[in-house]
């Protein structure tokens, strides 16, 4: 299609067609036989051309400049057209450039959308954006980049001003919306004006944004609010000049404030609840001219309707504390919270004193109030320092880690409560929990109390994060080196759960070896999980890390790791594992890294866990869980069997004399029994006890065997004949399960020890009686017996006792 541009002279209006930027395209403009890239008509041309191609919007673009003389004749008073008509469907910007003197500013208005200022690199959702420029002499200065549909109705300007609109070319805009209203003089650089009709937030910049404010300059906003509405304000953004002379500073016009205008620093808390139209001047310095610096200023200001409660105060006292600092904050600072366009809570610390963030500080007492409909928006977070730098002045202190009162009271959620503790290189730091205790936090246990404490070490190498822990656990007490951070965060919320009391102490300990040393008393009834810190990123280079287990004496500790190797390879030094029992002569067992893990096992007493790091290969740390459960000592079964088996023996010894010497008396009918030349019939005497190694000795052949028991089925062959071993230990050459045997109780290895020595042989049989003993077996359904009559009792009674079964196989 063709076009036609028909500019009359007396518009003084210029129509340029162009490439856009940086491209390079195959599309030109063709006018009559002359093809082209650029056109540019002037006033009083009429042109007709068309586009070599269906798509010129992808390629070009039009500028419509219109420059006005309000200084040589009569301004154009009144709405400003979109001129010349019959442009071809590109993407416009249209710039009107209006001369005027600085002795009388010109005042633009805005249609009744209004507009909206924008950060420098934002878009405006329509595509359609505003740009207005003050031109004071041969000087500009960029009053700001607006949208539509905003609040700024008015703008006055000092000298001449450069107004630019920038369209789509899809969007067919019939008027520029905004008229050149008046000429006033206004002896500063500009004048805002923005309505806010509702509640609302906006938010606005100082010229030129962020590059600068000119030097010495003063401009106003304008805010015009309703009667039943509040407004406050805030600084989001602002850096200062280096002035030489007067002072950058903010001022305010409030209706009826007694000390018009109110002067604030720019790093001050801004004026907040503030009852109908006020104005805010920024008034700049004197600039070093070395170094001048940039005054700059992006804030927001909110309305909104007042707060049913906003006289209603809470105290806060914190007159007792000492180096603690309380933030009373909107949820999700101190990030930068997002400019919204609906109110926000406020925090007052007096009627006009308010922000989205207050920090009161130790040592004085507060009253605050809330702007604010729901206070679940509203979070706190408090830290607390605590220092030692002479050990002489810190040891016997103790330091309760508790959330004061003063915060617990207020009606608002606590976010987080840290307390610093500071002390110099050969000072640590102890934690104990002497009432509850702590868990450590891992998947397999985690935390379900209402609040949890994060602690971390920060040593001047690396920083280590001992994990999180809560209270109801078994950890009586964390030894640390340098310095600390322990945080308190609650779950959900809730924070302090009337039934689970805050219980955490701290008091500076001498230097400890070890990065971290951890006392655990194991719950009796739960499974205990341990785990390195760090988790689950491992362990830093060259850590050690130490865990005392305590075993009551009547229980037994079950120790096992979660897998079976630590899971890294060492490029300098070598990581090792260390279990050690706390008792005389315990054995040391140590695995390296390239070792399997400590195979599951039971500790008899209370005993250290020892992690050491190297320095991996790889990115991969060290990263080991563990558990311990403990469970009552039992009894072992062969001690019970052997004292029982003790007192049946001297029982049938003593009920076979008196038979005997009977029957003696009675009859000479000789006895019934088997004859072996080889008995020895001795007592055994005192001075010796019976050792292993009975089958070389003849204790265990009986002299007498009573006609009532047949032992046919237990005699062995042995060179073609039958001899008669009665009673002799054998190995169990049965079936065996699954798992291995359990070891033989403590008590039993040395004498077990002692008995391996096949050169021992036994004490010889004393010759205390004449009459010879029977042994009379009466119990049925016993098929064979492989109880062990050798082994001597503790008290040397000179009574044989039962083996222990596990090393016997005694079937009771």
């Amino acid at each position: 299609a063709s076009f036609t541009i028909s500019l009359h002279k007396a518009d003084n209006t210029t129509v340029t067609i162009k490439l856009k930027p940086a491209l390079q395209a195959s599309c030109r403009i063709r006018m009559k036989y002359v093809i082209m890239s650029e056109l540019k008509i002037k006033p009083g041309d009429n042109v007709t051309f068309t586009f070599t191609c269906s798509t010129p919007e992808k390629y070009f673009i039009t500028e419509i400049q219109k420059n006005i003389d309000c200084v040589s004749g009569p301004c154009p008073f009144g709405d400003v057209h979109l001129y010349p008509p019959g442009l071809p469907r590109l993407n416009r910007t249209y710039i009107w450039d209006v001369k005027a003197s600085t002795k009388a500013g010109l005042e633009l208005k805005f249609s009744t959308s209004w507009l909206r200022q924008i950060e420098p690199g934002e878009t405006c959702p329509d595509s359609v954006s505003y740009n207005i420029n003050s031109s004071i002499d041969n000087a500009t200065v960029n009053i700001g980049t607006f949208c539509r549909n905003g609040s700024v109705s008015r703008v006055k300007l000092l000298g001449g001003v450069v107004m630019s609109l920038h369209l789509p070319w899809h969007l067919p805009l019939a008027t520029s919306g905004f008229n050149i209203a008046s000429r006033a003089s206004i002896k500063r650089l500009c004048i805002i004006e923005s309505v806010l009709k509702r509640e609302s937030s906006i938010t606005l910049m100082s010229p030129n944004y962020p590059l600068g404010f000119p030097e010495d300059e003063l401009m106003t906003w304008q805010f015009v609010i309703p009667p039943n509405l509040r407004a406050s304000v805030f600084f989001h953004n602002y850096s200062l000049s280096n002035c030489e002379r007067k002072e950058e500073r903010v001022e305010y016009y409030i209706p009826g404030s007694p000390s018009n205008p109110e002067v604030f620093k720019l790093s001050d808390s801004q004026p907040a609840n503030i009852a109908g139209t006020f104005n805010m001047s920024l008034q700049g310095c004197d600039q070093d001219a070395q170094n001048p610096g940039i005054l700059r200023l992006l804030f927001q200001v909110v309305v909104q309707h007042p707060q049913v409660d906003e006289n209603v105060t809470h105290l806060v006292d914190l007159s007792k504390e000492k180096n603690m600092t309380v933030t009373i904050h909107v949820e999700g600072w101190p990030s930068r919270t997002p400019l919204m366009s609906e109110p926000i809570c406020l925090i007052c610390k007096d009627p006009r004193t308010c922000d989205r963030a207050l920090t009161l500080t130790s040592g004085a007492v507060y009253r605050i109030s809330f702007l604010c409909k729901d206070l679940s928006q509203l979070r706190i977070t408090a830290e607390k320092g605590i220092a030692c730098m002479d050990i002489r002045w810190c040891q016997k202190k103790i330091y309760s880690l508790s959330v004061p009162k003063a915060i617990t009271r207020l009606p608002i959620r606590l976010h987080k409560f840290n307390w610093k503790l500071l002390a110099t290189d050969m000072i640590n730091v102890e934690i104990t929990s002497p009432s509850l205790k702590l868990q450590q936090h891992v998947p397999e246990q985690r935390c379900n109390t209402s609040y949890s404490y994060s602690i971390v070490s920060a040593t001047p190498e690396t920083e280590l994060n001992l994990g999180v822990f809560c209270p109801g656990g078994s950890i009586e007490k964390i030894q640390m080196r340098n310095n600390i951070t322990i945080s308190l965060k609650p779950f959900g919320k809730g924070f302090i759960n009337e039934s689970i009391p805050q219980d955490l102490k701290m008091s500076f300990v001498p230097h400890i070896k070890d990065e971290c040393i951890f006392t655990v008393s194991p719950n009796p009834k739960a499974k205990v999980y341990l785990q390195t810190p760090n988790s689950p990123y491992g362990l830093p280079p060259y850590i050690s890390i130490s865990w005392f287990i305590a075993v009551p004496s009547k229980q037994t500790a079950h120790l096992r790791f979660s897998k079976d190797r630590m899971g890294i390879a060492c490029e300098t030094g070598r990581a090792f594992v260390n279990i050690k029992e706390e008792t005389l002569g315990a054995e040391e067992i140590v695995r390296r890294e390239d070792e399997l893990l400590p195979q599951p096992r039971n500790m008899l007493h209370s005993f250290w866990v020892n992690v050491s790091n190297c320095k991996p290969v790889d990115k991969t740390q060290l990263a080991l869980q563990f558990w311990v459960t403990l469970a009552d000592k039992q009894i072992d079964l062969g001690i019970i069997l052997a004292v029982v088996a003790g007192a049946g023996v001297l029982t049938v010894i003593g009920l076979t004399v008196c038979c005997v010497k009977k029957k003696k008396k009675k009859t000479q009918n000789p006895m019934v029994g088997v004859y072996n030349d080889n008995v020895n019939t001795q007592m055994p005497g005192r001075k010796g006890s019976f050792r292993k190694g009975r089958q070389n000795n003849e204790s265990h052949v009986y002299a007498v065997i009573d006609d009532a028991v047949v032992y046919g089925h237990l005699l062995k062959e042995s060179n073609g004949s039958v001899s008669p071993e009665v009673d002799v230990y054998r190995p169990f050459d049965g079936p065996i399960g699954s798992m291995p045997p359990s070891p033989p109780p403590f008590s039993f290895r040395k004498d077990i020890k002692r008995s391996s020595n096949p050169e021992e042989e036994p004490l010889p049989l004393m010759d205390t009686d004449q009459d010879t003993y029977t042994f009379a077996h009466q119990k049925l359904g016993l098929s064979e017996d492989n109880g062990d009559a050798s082994k001597k009792d503790k008290g040397d009674t000179g009574m044989p006792l039962l083996e222990n079964k596990e090393q016997d196989g005694l079937v009771a």
